[in-house]
């Protein structure tokens, strides 16, 4: 886990991860998305993890696209379309990291995109190449002051050839 306020780079291995997006389901907002990724995993018998990665749409006023739960393993499942869930493999990927405290909401994740803006605005390593994430941690019986996530985005090497 990134510590809170403080920016990583953290490598991701494969991964399968069961993802819907704000397009997919009947409403708006993060309510629909997570009960149609619950029923899923209940529907296959498959445990909760953590995080939760919901993606965010660029734009100036950022708005959650996308939910996603994580498979334990990347053997569970089968990759494909189940109703408005698509079960995927995802590539390894290096993310810029940065640790965030309190309820999952659009100002705290506006507040880790800050950071990692004004970090890759003065690294010379790294550049963005995709679009953010928020990982949330914890479950909603954690009280929200508690409550950790990440905000993430993907980053490349500058000079791949380095080091």
């Amino acid at each position: 886990l990134t510590p809170v306020g403080e920016v990583q780079v953290e490598d991701y291995p494969v991964y399968r991860a069961a993802t819907v997006t704000d397009v997919d389901v009947d409403g708006d907002g993060m309510g629909p998305m997570f009960m149609t990724l619950f029923r899923h995993i209940k529907d296959n018998d498959i445990a909760m993890t953590a995080p939760v990665d919901m993606g965010y749409a660029r734009s100036e006023e950022p708005r959650m696209s996308s939910m996603a739960f994580l498979y334990r393993r990347a053997d569970m499942g089968t990759p494909g379309a189940d109703g408005a869930v698509r079960v995927e493999d995802l590539a390894p990927r290096t993310f810029a990291s940065v640790g965030v405290r309190g309820d999952y909401t659009t100002e705290h994740y506006r507040e880790g995109l800050a950071i990692l803006e004004q970090w890759l605005a003065v690294t010379s390593a790294w550049r963005a190449d995709g679009t953010p994430r928020y990982l949330g941690h914890n479950g909603p019986f954690v009280p929200t002051f508690w409550r950790y996530g990440e905000v993430q985005v993907p980053v490349v090497p500058v000079d791949p050839d380095a080091g």
